[in-house]
């Protein structure tokens, strides 16, 4: 059965998300031990070593506190993504975290490879896929490139065309480009806008809850309804049988 997935809009490793997180930790059934989380700063990869290092620590400091089995594990780049020595922890994972960065780049860097297969079974056994930023953004159907006005192919896993992490926080020219993008969605669509500090948390077919400090925004080509943290967002707005 697969696992939750928590799309998150900015805040990871934060204070203000402990709440949320706990909730994801607490989802997961382990016997008789903590529950086994793995962060990926890969988005981050093209950043250099000290921002992957920086978030690296964050996520192991963070989910430790939470009284997680926390490894952070250096997956930056195509070859790293198909080292075999990263398979047995990612499939062992109670919860995968990936931090934000650049979307495409985390795409590119995780489609076809071994570790996005991992961490495709850890997630069909009942693993939580939490994402921030670019990391929500690939579960998408598509991703907007805010500086080029373009879009390119997401994994599809959660029934909206595109996830808009910092919806809250947009500066005027990405502001553009969403009501660019919203006047091209086709009216059976919709796009998240998830604001900072903030997580939509649900799974595919099933129940989508607004959890932490602000709100979650579903975007179709008619209109935006708003939904403030502890409510559920209705499922309508999920109806897509092509998620897995």
């Amino acid at each position: 059965m697969n696992g939750l997935i928590a799309l998150v809009g900015a805040g990871e490793y934060l204070p203000v998300m402990e709440d949320v997180d706990r909730h994801l930790l607490s989802s997961v059934k382990v016997a008789g031990r903590a529950p086994r989380v793995v962060c990926l700063p890969t988005a981050a990869g093209q950043e250099g070593s000290e921002s992957v290092g920086r978030w690296s620590r964050m996520g192991e400091e963070h989910f430790r506190a939470l009284g997680a089995d926390v490894t952070a594990v250096p997956i930056i780049d195509k070859d790293s993504a198909n080292d075999p020595q990263y398979e047995s922890l990612l499939e062992s994972a109670d919860l995968i975290y990936f931090s934000g960065g650049n979307p495409n780049y985390l795409f590119e860097t995780m489609n076809g490879s071994r570790a996005w297969d991992a961490a495709q079974k850890a997630w069909a056994r009942g693993a939580v896929y939490a994402g921030c930023s670019a990391g929500a953004m690939i579960l998408a159907k598509q991703m907007p490139n805010f500086r080029f006005a373009g879009t390119s192919a997401g994994f599809g896993l959660v029934p909206a065309t595109y996830v808009l992490p910092h919806f809250d926080r947009m500066p005027a020219p990405f502001k553009i480009v969403v009501s660019l993008l919203r006047n091209g969605l086709k009216n059976a669509d919709n796009a998240l806008g998830i604001d900072e500090d903030t997580a939509l948390i649900g799974k595919p077919g099933g129940e989508w809850k607004v959890m932490g400090k602000s709100k979650v925004h579903v975007l179709t080509k008619k209109d935006t309804q708003s939904f403030a943290a502890g409510e559920t967002v209705p499922l309508a707005y999920f109806s897509n049988k092509e998620a897995l």
